[in-house]
Parts: C-alpha cells; sequence; structure tokens
C-alpha cells in the first residue's frame, strides 16, 4: 500500500514537472502561514487564564432566544441577513410602544441595540433547532396551578407585592436571564482573584462571589435567588456549577430542581464567549444550551432601581381604583 502511493506520488511528480511540484509546495506554505494562530488567553500572576474586564452582550442585542418559526439555519449571510435584519427593525418599530404593558416602555430609540447586525437566528445551540425543549407533564401542571406571575408583563392579579416578579421589584433579573442581552445595561465585569471569580451584573446590580477552592455546596435547604455556585478550570474555560435554587427564582417554571453549567472562555482579546446549559428534569424534557458572545464593554452604569421605586405602588392603586364601583363606568 505505501509503495503504491509513493509510486502514485511520484508518478504526479513527473507529470507536472519540478515547477509544478515547487508552485504546488508554495501554495502549501502560503496556506499554513495565512492560518492564523490558536489564540492563548493571557494569564493572571498566580496563573490562571485572565477573564477579566467588562464584558457587553450588546454585539447579540437583537438576537431571539429560540429560533424563529420557519428558519431552519443557526447563521445567515448575504441578502437572508439583510432580510432579517429587516425584520428585526420593523419589530423594533412595532413592538416599543407596547412592550410594558398599556404603559408603555419608552421610545422607539430606547430599543436601538436591537438593530445590531448579527447573523445569528437563535441564542439557543442545543437543541440543533435552537428550540427549548418542551415541559414536562409535572411542568405544565405547575404552571397551570399557577396564578399570575407575569407581573407588570400580564395582566395581573395586582393585589400584593409578590404577585410582580422579582425583576419588576428590582430585587433579580435571574440566571441566566442576566446573561443574556435586553434592551440597555448589558455589561457583566469579571474580576479575578486567587481561589475566587466574581461577577457583577449591570442589569439589578448584583454580584456573584464564586470559590474555586473545591469546596462542597451548601446543604440543600439554604437557597437563594441566585443559587449557590462553585466554580473550576478546564483548561482555559471556567466552568461554573450552581444549583440550591430558590422556588421563587422561577426560570421559564424551572423550581427548586434547576442546575446550571455555565462555560467562560476567552476567544479572542475583545471577545468572551458565554455558553450556558439548563437542566431541570422536573421542567424540560431534556437539558438545553444557549450561548453568547461578548465584547468589550466600557463600564458600569448606576442601576438605580429600588422594590420597582414608585412603579408598583403605583399600579397597585390603579388596580384598587379600576376596583372601584363606578369605575368602569
Amino acid at each position: 500500500m505505501i509503495r503504491r502511493s509513493l509510486a502514485a506520488l511520484g508518478a504526479a511528480a513527473i507529470a507536472i514537472g519540478a515547477g509544478g511540484v515547487e508552485s504546488m509546495l508554495a501554495q502549501a506554505s502560503a496556506s499554513a502561514a495565512a492560518k492564523p494562530a490558536k489564540y492563548t488567553a493571557p494569564l493572571t500572576p498566580w496563573g490562571d487564564p485572565d477573564l477579566q474586564g467588562i464584558w457587553s452582550s450588546d454585539r447579540e442585542a437583537g438576537v431571539p432566544l429560540e429560533r424563529p418559526t420557519g428558519q431552519d439555519k443557526p447563521r445567515v449571510e448575504g441578502s437572508e441577513l439583510d432580510a432579517l435584519l429587516e425584520r428585526r427593525e420593523q419589530q423594533r418599530a412595532s413592538t416599543a410602544g407596547t412592550i410594558g404593558g398599556v404603559t408603555g416602555a419608552g421610545p422607539t430609540h430606547w430599543y436601538e441595540n436591537w438593530g445590531r447586525r448579527s447573523a445569528r437566528t437563535s441564542l439557543v445551540v442545543d437543541p440543533p433547532d435552537g428550540h427549548v425543549p418542551p415541559l414536562t407533564p409535572e411542568a405544565e401542571k405547575r404552571q397551570r396551578a399557577r396564578t399570575g406571575g407575569a407581573g407588570s408583563f400580564g395582566n395581573g392579579p395586582f393585589d400584593r407585592p409578590e404577585d410582580f416578579t422579582l425583576y419588576d421589584r428590582c430585587i433579580t433579573r435571574g440566571l441566566p436571564s442576566v446573561m443574556f442581552p435586553a434592551i440597555y445595561n448589558n455589561n457583566t465585569q469579571i474580576v479575578q482573584a486567587p481561589g475566587y471569580v466574581a461577577l457583577t451584573y449591570e442589569m439589578i446590580h448584583e454580584t456573584r462571589v464564586i470559590p474555586l477552592d473545591g469546596r462542597p455546596f451548601v446543604g440543600e435547604r439554604i437557597r437563594g435567588y441566585m443559587g449557590d455556585a462553585r466554580a473550576r478550570w478546564d483548561g482555559g474555560t471556567l466552568v461554573v456549577e450552581t444549583q440550591n435554587f430558590s422556588e421563587r427564582a422561577n426560570y421559564r417554571g424551572t423550581g427548586a430542581t434547576l442546575r446550571l453549567v455555565e462555560r467562560f472562555r476567552r476567544v479572542h482579546h475583545q471577545r468572551l464567549r458565554y455558553e450556558v446549559t439548563v437542566t431541570d428534569p422536573h421542567t424540560f424534557t431534556r437539558p438545553w444550551t444557549a450561548a453568547v458572545n461578548l465584547g468589550p464593554g466600557v463600564h458600569l452604569y448606576e442601576y438605580a432601581c429600588h422594590e420597582g421605586n414608585y412603579a408598583m405602588r403605583h399600579m397597585l392603586s390603579a388596580a384598587r381604583a379600576a376596583e372601584a364601583p363606578g369605575a368602569k363606568k
């Protein structure tokens, strides 16, 4: 077999001549030289991959979590991309005035981030169809049993502060939502120290301080809105596992059995890849993964939001006024 291969190569060389061989070798050398070198993230003084900085998801604002119906490609280009961006612009213009319910949510230019030129068709990368897996029968039953829960984005009831979401009340935007692009405040600051990594989110101004020392998770009776997180390094990737979520966190119908595995990897000096795998066998029929490409941010702005400021009190008082005799008339 080897002899036949060598004989074939020799015959090919004779057929194309010495000049042709030299030309082929030159082309191969040029191709190898043009191939970009694999990026290696810088290291901290203590030797961990350096992910520090302010990172923004603005570059992918407007990309939906799930792929639109009828779209079967994870990315588009050319005329398909132009058509996709045009649809997003039309959606931005038509949706801006209705996002906040009957009160609206600001003028169209507040949603300028949605006009970013991203070719991705969904943040969900697994399943390959770009859709969040169906709910389990158990989760569907829970959803039917829940009343309200959509807060200011729904139709009530608005009887007490607890009828509003944690996002409405400026308590938390929740995981993994806080890593996905919104209309503004899409920055995350990463700070590292020996044995720890800290993530501060501009939206709702939360900070997670996550140990890297291999300690076990806290007992399951201790739960939080952002869960309990532990981190480790897998080569140049920071892997963060989080569990022990509060039932009140309720991400897409999940509960206390939610488990997240987040991965942060610096793929370029101006790009950080974020992936999160969502697992909850009591809610979804299978695990699923979403990804966001983060670019450099500038700085964090203050997010001065405290228990909904005046909004929640006004919505509660408006609901009582609507219930008063003669209000409909």
